[in-house]
């Protein structure tokens, strides 16, 4: 049996686990989604509405099946904070 590896972070890049808002970058990120979407605006919006609607589905089951004390009173949110 093998040990486990160990996390080793790029000392150059970023950890994306931390909150740091300088990363990722907003613009990145959406040039990265027109991308992957050859350039279409609406091909675009519709995968992220469709990824909102998964998730929020997601979150009402999860919400479903879990106890009050294993979240200790907190419920969510379904929207968001306006910005």
């Amino acid at each position: 049996m093998q040990p486990a590896k160990t996390f080793k972070p790029d000392p150059g890049r970023p950890d994306p686990a931390c909150s740091n808002p300088a990363w990722p970058d907003p613009a990145w990120e959406v040039e990265a989604v027109l991308a992957w979407h050859d350039d279409d605006a609406k091909a675009a919006i519709r995968s992220l509405l469709d990824d909102c609607r998964h998730l929020r589905r997601q979150l009402a089951l999860a919400e479903s099946v879990m106890s009050r004390g294993m979240a200790r009173g907190w419920t969510p949110r379904y929207e968001r904070d306006a910005l």
